[in-house]
């Protein structure tokens, strides 16, 4: 893990190099699980050349080589001084990940230098790229992931409602040993591990920037299943997320209670014409908006543009990044101009929601390999019937 560290230390202090930053204070949990390998309460600091030090409140027990026990982040310029390390000229916070009052105290430890508040832009795009072992993360996912959601047929009962499916996707889920827990950037969005959208509570509009939205079984957590009875006719679409090791995958898939009017189906072969042009042409320089306009104009040819990404309250993309978080780069949406590069990850989602029967459509995650895109969710893409 050390050799890991190292190589994801050295792309964080290139990007700082590039944009003539001296030093950056880590603090968050995600860039923590980044650099440090594990959550803990404390900080990373990152000169722009040299080793990192890494300052512990919590747990108490870690030690070695660069580790510091600390009270309080006050602690950490004199001890950096003892350990002869010059105090930057520049230093980055993650202004986007802190409160204020996180943000202003460390800050005031570095009083004599200029903070600059990039670190969270800078290190997410640091994390964009993935490494090697970071891939085998995400492939390892994707088969429990896929595991687990091969049992999803078995899960079916008749007279259950969407909240009880979801349980039961749920429970198969922790059982291949995920962990439940979905990192969202945004403090303003949140969700517990993902959703199960039935009928016509799939058109009900979220408070979140999700692809979809649902009522949620309270205004508390108003996203997803809302109690619909699964009954005949209609459509059911599991998006619940996938969690090993703080990598995230994300796969959505499409039943039906009983045989749904046909053109349901030729909507749901839409969004797989979708994927596979994405499949066609996804691959390093391709322009995020380019692909993204692709698929939308696949989408109104065959006439389901009213009901593409929701209805009324439509979301603005058709694919996002995954890592330790489950929206990073790159976006698939209008003016994203980012090209896709080797070792990024993301999710497509083209979903379609039909008034009177539900949503319709599919989720996969993706590696962007030297050419081509891999999908590491492999379950069946297909509606399938959960009562044959």
């Amino acid at each position: 893990m050390d050799k890991e560290l190292n190589i994801r230390i050295a792309k964080i202090q290139k990007i700082m190099a590039d944009s003539n930053i001296d030093a950056a204070l880590v603090a968050s949990n995600v860039n923590l699980l980044y650099t440090v390998g594990q959550i803990i309460a404390g900080y990373v600091y990152i000169p722009v050349n040299g080793e990192p030090v890494t300052f512990v409140k919590r747990p108490n027990n870690l030690s070695g080589a660069g580790i510091h026990q600390i009270r309080k982040p006050e602690q950490i310029p004199s001890i950096l001084e003892e350990l002869g390390i010059q105090k930057p000229t520049t230093i980055m916070l993650e202004a986007d990940e802190l409160t204020f009052n996180e943000y202003t105290r460390l800050a005031a430890c570095f009083k004599n230098s200029q903070v600059c508040n990039c670190g969270t832009k800078l290190l997410q795009n640091a994390r964009t790229i993935k490494t090697e072992a970071e891939l085998e993360l995400f492939r390892e996912t994707g088969r429990a992931h896929t595991r687990a959601y091969n049992k999803i047929p078995s899960l079916f009962r008749y007279g259950m409602t969407d909240t009880e499916l979801s349980i039961e996707v749920e429970r198969a889920m922790r059982l291949e040993g995920m962990l439940g827990q979905l990192r969202i950037y945004g403090q303003s969005m949140e969700l517990f591990m993902g959703s199960v959208l039935a009928a016509d509570n799939a058109a009900a509009p979220s408070a979140y920037d999700f692809a979809l939205g649902g009522g949620g079984t309270d205004p508390s957590l108003p996203v997803g299943a809302n109690g619909t009875v699964l009954s005949k006719g209609h459509s059911v679409m599991v998006d619940i997320g996938g969690n090993l090791h703080g990598y995230l995958s994300d796969m959505s898939r499409t039943y039906s209670i009983g045989k749904l009017p046909d053109y349901a189906y030729t909507a749901h072969q839409a969004c797989l014409d979708v994927q596979k042009a994405f499949q066609e042409n996804a691959r390093p320089g391709a322009v995020c908006q380019d692909l993204y306009q692709m698929g939308k104009e696949i989408i109104e040819k065959a006439g389901f543009a009213d009901y593409f990404m929701g209805v009324g309250q439509k979301a603005g993309f058709i694919g996002h990044g995954i890592g330790l978080q489950l929206n990073e780069q790159p976006v698939f949406a209008p003016r994203m101009t980012l090209q896709l590069q080797q070792g990024m990850v993301f999710a497509l989602e083209p979903k379609i929601v039909l008034p009177g029967i539900g949503p319709v459509g599919i989720e996969n995650s993706w590696i962007v390999n030297s050419d081509s895109i891999e999908k590491i969710t492999l379950c069946p893409d297909q509606i399938t019937d959960l009562t044959l």
